[in-house]
């Protein structure tokens, strides 16, 4: 496996510092790889700082491991299918250019609004299913992977993206298992994991402190599950999240790929990556 960080993880610093620093600290806190959390821009905007960013991680001796942008094939681009396929199949340009051979969309946010009789996810599941395999195909004839992740409740819980998954049924599609993200639908990572390890594309590495919603709300840096307990990023390894065993659970089922770190805590950014390379690097070799 090997460790790459999310841009999303450096907050503030991306602008702070400019991304190219960004690029030179991953490789100096000991990443091979970052991700890049993009949606900003129009695609003239997004095609030029692809360019940009890919001589930027060739200078400093970084490999581009996944491209992470929004979609939502319910409600996107005003309840218009084919226009929010078109819409994400223009973000696959975008991959292409930067030189990913990975990206990561979303799926949806919610149910179709205002229609009361396709609330829940199953009703939902074709129209998103049709949306994934559209993009696919697309991204296929790019010679990239795509992939959905478990995040936004919506589509969070492994047996959701599981049914995605399956209901595309193509080699080019799969899953971003997001180690952490399972814990907003309350439910055990090391379980989820297990069940998704088979379809992982691409891994993040993300941390949780954990209080029952039986407690009090902690106040200000805390969310909610959809449970109601209560969720605070952590630097990977400080929190309640199983990291060494979730990884043993990937490892086993033949999973060789890249391991992203998602920093969501309180804490400096530039110290929650750095440790949290640190730490994941001693959970990879013992895992």
């Amino acid at each position: 496996m090997k460790i790459a960080v999310s841009t999303y993880s450096f907050g503030k610093y991306v602008d702070q510092l400019g991304l190219d620093e960004v690029i030179r600290l991953t490789k100096e806190y000991g990443a091979e790889g970052i991700d890049v959390a993009d949606d900003s821009g129009d695609f003239e905007e997004r095609m030029e700082k692809a360019k940009i960013t890919a001589e930027s991680c060739a200078k400093h001796g970084v490999e581009l491991a996944c491209y992470c942008v929004g979609a939502d094939f319910i409600n996107g681009s005003e309840g218009d299918l084919q226009a929010e396929i078109e819409k994400i199949c223009r973000k696959v340009d975008i991959a292409e250019a930067y030189g990913f051979k990975v990206m990561r969309h979303d799926t949806a946010h919610g149910p179709r609004k205002g229609e009361v009789t396709l609330r829940s996810f199953d009703s939902n599941l074709e129209r998103i299913v049709e949306g994934c395999r559209a993009v696919t195909q697309y991204a296929k004839s790019k010679g990239i992977v795509t992939c959905t992740e478990n995040h936004g409740f919506f589509a969070q819980d492994s047996d959701r993206v599981e049914k995605i998954v399956n209901g595309v049924c193509d080699d080019n599609f799969g899953a971003l298992v997001d180690i952490g993200n399972f814990m907003c639908a309350d439910e055990a990572p090391e379980k989820a994991v297990s069940i998704m390890a088979q379809y992982a594309k691409h891994v993040h590495a993300k941390d949780f402190y954990w209080k029952s919603g039986m407690s009090d709300d902690p106040g200000e840096g805390w969310f909610k599950t959809r449970c109601k307990d209560y969720l605070k990023g952590a630097i990977i390894g400080h929190g309640v999240v199983p990291v060494r065993q979730c990884l043993r659970i990937l490892k086993s089922a033949k999973y060789d790929g890249w391991v992203a770190i998602e920093f969501e805590g309180m804490e400096d950014n530039l110290k929650g990556v750095r440790i949290g390379i640190e730490n994941l690097k001693k959970a990879i070799e013992r895992s």
